[in-house]
């Protein structure tokens, strides 16, 4: 299951991966192939982006209504502290 921070992170990487495509798609130094190959793969990548909001949309909605619960994980860190060092 995705969780509302790892959707987050899959948004704000298609945004950048957006971003640059539009750069392409902007370009003047570049054939039509390349720019309508770059129109193609932004209106994938804008289907994926809106799918990436619907699915936390849904998520959101789920642990409103209480059908989901949100589990916070702990961070056991045992490098750098003495008391976990094994004997030599």
């Amino acid at each position: 299951m995705e969780t509302i921070g790892s959707l987050i992170d899959k948004i704000n990487i298609i945004e950048l991966k957006n971003y640059h495509m539009q750069e392409q798609i902007r370009r003047r130094d570049v054939d039509r192939i390349h720019i309508d190959k770059c129109i193609a793969k932004l209106q994938v990548l804008i289907q994926q982006r809106n799918d990436l909001i619907q699915e936390l949309d849904d998520l959101f909605k789920s642990v409103i209504s209480g059908e989901k619960e949100i589990k916070v994980y702990r961070q056991f860190k045992m490098y750098n502290d003495p008391k976990y060092r094994l004997p030599n």
